[in-house]
């Protein structure tokens, strides 16, 4: 969206738009969903600016939380309309709403619309494993380790561990986890597909973040064909299909 797409938005909104420029506006509404979604939600965060701050009483402070996004946005009719603001107060407050809108428009935005990474998913439940036998003292080592996300100190511990039980998928899966925080993709990789191959309870876990390595990689075909592996009644189903949805 640009700024006269704002700048249109607030112009329907106060009817002053001609017949004709109504007609293409909403014709425009019914035939471009990204416009009309960026209307909707430019409309009710109007709506709700309106409600806020449209009254004298709190003008004076919500001229003062606004005067960097005042002075950025609609510079001259914002200009013109305080000149007027004793004569026409309705006129300040639609431009500083539309002010405000167009910033709050622009996060909004951002953050629904740019591209998801690594981070935005990588947060990890505390492990917690079962202490028993000789391997105590490693096991802590391992669990604080990757709690505390020294993911280099818990890739050697349970490194060590496997050494003693090649076959235990959990030790095994946040290794791969630890690999993948360091950057070792191919391991990390191998790792988590042979699990997700298998039968165990972490399976599904498995395919999870094999799906975040190769986001991380930035290969976001293969990640996408991997989300779509996860079953519904995976406990990471649902966050699969919101970064499926980033990511289409």
């Amino acid at each position: 969206m640009e700024e006269k797409d704002y700048i249109q938005f607030e112009d329907y909104l106060f009817g002053t738009l001609s017949k004709t420029e109504t007609e293409v506006f909403e014709n425009k509404l019914k035939t471009n969903n990204a416009f009309a979604e960026a209307f909707q939600t430019y409309k009710n965060l109007s709506n709700y600016l309106s409600d806020k701050y449209g009254n004298e009483t709190e003008s004076a402070a919500f001229r003062a939380n606004l005067s960097d996004i005042s002075n950025k946005y609609f510079k001259e009719k914002l200009a013109i309309s305080e000149e007027k603001s004793s004569k026409k107060p309705f006129e300040f407050y639609k431009y500083v709403i539309a002010a405000c809108v167009v910033v709050m428009l622009g996060v909004f935005t951002f953050n629904q619309f740019s591209s998801p990474s690594y981070s935005d998913f990588n947060n990890f439940d505390p492990v917690s494993l079962t202490v028993r036998g000789e391997n105590d003292a490693l096991l802590k080592i391992a669990e604080k380790a990757f709690n505390s996300r020294d993911f280099a100190a818990a890739e050697k511990a349970f490194a060590q561990l496997i050494e003693t039980d090649q076959n235990n998928e959990a030790w095994n899966l946040y290794n791969a986890i630890s690999k993948i925080e360091l950057n070792h993709y191919d391991e990390a990789d191998d790792i988590l597909t042979e699990i997700a191959n298998g039968n165990s309870a972490y399976k599904n876990k498995a395919i999870w973040y094999l799906a975040l390595s190769k986001l991380k990689q930035e290969d976001t075909l293969t990640c996408i064909d991997i989300l779509k592996t996860i079953p519904e009644d995976a406990d990471d189903y649902e966050r699969a299909q919101k970064l499926l949805d980033q990511l289409d």
